[in-house]
């Protein structure tokens, strides 16, 4: 089994950090940000939408438990990729829909999910995900790591996260840890 690494954003970090970790073979979930040009930055300043990053989650994870297609099958299935720079009620380009490919087989498998999610017409409009180079991740504040975790009654967790969470246990029961 090989240890690997994606970077994928959605929306807001707490939504992904909550469904990745809960698929089997993942070993780590990190928010953070990436796709920017401040180094080091921090939640208010990625919020501004001044800074280029978008707000994302790094999975690490075991190949030969999970693979990485189904990663992006989880990814697609729970954020509405066909929204620019918007995932519900939060917009901005920090919530921009993208995938951070960490090598030539990602993005080839990235391209090659989003051409067969459109050839299924699986949305009712057209993906807008972009796929990017590799960027520099950098972790979110400790605090906001594993949000939906040790707040799951806060407003936003019951009525953006949770779902999401359902949505995952249901569509994808045998990844699911649980």
């Amino acid at each position: 089994m090989s240890k690997q690494t994606a970077i994928l954003g959605g929306g807001n970090f707490w939504n992904l950090d909550a469904v990745f970790s809960e698929v089997e073979g993942v070993l780590a979930v990190e928010a953070g940000y990436a796709g920017g040009w401040v180094r080091d930055p921090d939640r208010e300043q990625v919020c501004s939408g001044q800074t280029g990053h978008a707000e994302v989650v790094r999975v690490t994870f075991e190949s030969g438990k999970v693979r990485y297609s189904q990663l992006l099958d989880i990814f697609f299935a729970i954020h509405d990729p066909t929204t620019v720079n918007r995932q519900g009620g939060d917009v901005g380009p920090q919530y921009r829909s993208v995938i951070f490919a960490l090598s030539p087989r990602q993005r080839q498998v990235a391209n090659a999910t989003i051409a067969e999610l459109e050839a299924q017409h699986a949305f009712n409009a057209p993906i807008v995900t972009t796929i990017e180079n590799a960027a520099t991740f950098w972790p979110a504040e400790s605090h906001l790591q594993h949000y939906f975790a040790q707040h799951p009654s806060m407003s936003y967790c019951r009525f953006v996260v949770q779902p999401k969470l359902d949505k995952f246990h249901r569509r994808f029961a045998a990844l699911s840890r649980s």
